[in-house]
């Protein structure tokens, strides 16, 4: 069509020509003329065009096609899919770079490499007239780019990997958008039995059943643990032969029981169906109290540190951890997490199903043969150990704890032995966190404490142990309102406060003290 219009075009145009020419010589410069209108017609036809993600891309030069191959400028073609590119001109060599991959060719060459990988080129890359080509096919399919010729048009076509993921998305809402919503009480009824209580020797949560043997939780549910159970809505109880595959950073931990369980497993995908405003259903064991059913809505999608969080306001407590987050559709979509306490918002956190959806892709039948409690971070013993080992012990081992109020840290740890033989152990507050919300996690600090003296006393079983964690802060001013010895001077009208927060005491038995 367009070829036939620009014919018709040239035709008036030749025609006028013919009228101005002088009569001598007619023949020749018509002859001329038209020739030059033919090429300029054939090479508009033949120009080959390229098309990256439905819009006509830009070359600093045309696209050629030479043995089957199609060629375009280098530059442009890496750009449009994403890529930054580099040119070395004494070696002829391209370098291109996208996310964690590598892309080097070299001029005249038909050998490319892939993130140290070699691989034969049908065609190596020119340089022409200074511009330097490269085999399009080639670069886009690197790239994870779809390609396409369409030879009636003279067209490549090409979309890239972000166009098509985004189009498969938009089929996969199109698709949503017929699958029915299910009642709280029909989520319940089919996902019920698919949730178990975890019970460690050292914690109790909850979790979800993904295989014949296997069930998701959190990883702080069973890190630290040497033996463990589930607990099936029907009361029947099977042991934990370890875990299978784990992500700390998501805390998320996949485990396996020595038997299979006789219950539906709940499918895993990547969650792409949670939308703030959602209504959303959660089961868990909070503070022991199997299945405890409890509904809200998706408050917020967050990330932190790498990992996604759908925020809801449905009710969890202690014990939740590892729990199912279900959305509407009867997808589960999360798996609760934490939650924030001495509120009334209800703001309670799941941990993303996709990142369990990343574990389970990673799955191999030998990590699930190989099942084991994970090692203890703890030594077997300290006893006999010197103080400067225990020292260095409870630095990299006790240095923080994570509460409903972010992180409490605890640093200056110091291991020392009084007059009357206890060992005391000592360490500082981050005196802002203990300001803010010492009183809101007043709890949290005392749990931290008792489980620091439980694992002291299995280290040093023998030893009379007092921890100190302190308030240290410098002041401009004198402090009133304090006890006698927890205000000091410090010369140049300088003051500090310091004073313990939690005082723990034991030996055969424990004594805790907490300020809040």
């Amino acid at each position: 069509m367009k070829t036939k219009l620009i014919q018709s075009l040239l035709c008036p145009l030749l025609a006028a020509a013919l009228l101005l020419t002088p009569l001598p010589g007619t023949g020749e410069a018509t002859a001329s003329t038209a020739n030059a209108a033919t090429k300029a017609v054939a090479a508009s036809a033949s120009q080959v065009q390229v098309v990256v993600d439905h819009k006509k891309l830009t070359l600093s030069a045309p696209a050629y096609v030479e043995k089957g191959v199609t060629f375009v400028p280098m530059r442009e073609i890496f750009t449009a899919l994403g890529a930054t590119v580099t040119w070395e001109g004494k070696t002829g060599t391209i370098i291109a770079r996208k996310g964690h991959l590598t892309i080097s060719l070299q001029a005249g060459k038909k050998e490319a490499v892939i993130n140290g990988k070699g691989v034969k080129l049908n065609a190596p890359s020119v340089v022409r007239n200074a511009v330097t080509f490269v085999p399009v096919r080639f670069i886009s399919e690197a790239l994870g780019a779809s390609v396409a010729w369409d030879r009636a048009a003279n067209t490549v076509s090409i979309l890239s990997e972000e166009a098509v993921e985004l189009a498969k998305y938009k089929e996969w809402l199109e698709e949503q958008k017929n699958i029915p919503k299910l009642t709280s009480t029909e989520i319940v009824e089919k996902f019920d039995k698919s949730v178990v209580l975890v019970m460690t020797n050292r914690a109790q949560g909850s979790g979800v059943v993904i295989g014949d043997h296997l069930i998701l939780t959190n990883y702080h549910v069973i890190s630290d643990a040497v033996s463990a159970t589930a607990l099936t809505l029907y009361g029947e109880e099977l042991a934990i032969e370890g875990v299978v595959h784990y992500d700390e950073q998501a805390d998320l931990a996949i485990i396996k029981t020595k038997e299979p369980l006789d219950v539906a497993a709940v499918e895993i995908n990547y969650g792409l169906n949670d939308r703030k405003g959602d209504k959303v259903v959660a089961i868990g064991s909070p503070l022991g109290l199997q299945n405890t059913i409890s509904d809200g809505l998706i408050s917020n999608i967050t990330y932190e540190g790498g990992v996604r969080y759908v925020q809801t306001s449905a009710p969890i407590d202690h014990g939740s951890s590892g729990g199912a987050l279900f959305n509407e559709y009867g997808e589960l979509i999360g798996i609760t997490t934490l939650g924030y306490s001495d509120t009334i918002a209800d703001l309670n956190f799941a941990v993303s199903v996709m990142h369990a959806a990343i574990l389970v892709d990673d799955l191999t039948e030998e990590m699930i043969d190989e099942a084991a409690f994970l090692p203890s971070t703890l030594p077997d013993t300290l006893v006999g150990a010197p103080l400067t080992d225990i020292q260095k012990l409870l630095a990299e081992q006790f240095a923080s704890v994570v509460t409903t109020e972010g992180e409490a840290n605890f640093t200056g740890w110091e291991a020392k032995r009084d007059s009357a033989g206890w060992l005391v152990l000592s360490a500082d507050i981050d005196p802002l966190f203990y300001m803010y919300y010492g009183p809101s996690t007043a709890d949290e600090l005392r749990i931290w404490a008792i489980n620091l003296g439980y694992e002291l006393h299995d280290l040093l079983p023998d030893e009379k142990i007092q921890v100190l964690i302190s308030f240290e802060r410098d002041y401009g001013f004198e402090p009133r309102g304090f006890a006698s010895g927890e205000v000091t001077s410090l010369g140049s009208d300088k003051w500090r406060v310091r004073y313990p927060v939690i005082d723990m005491q034991l030996k055969d038995q424990l004594h805790i003290q907490v300020r809040d």
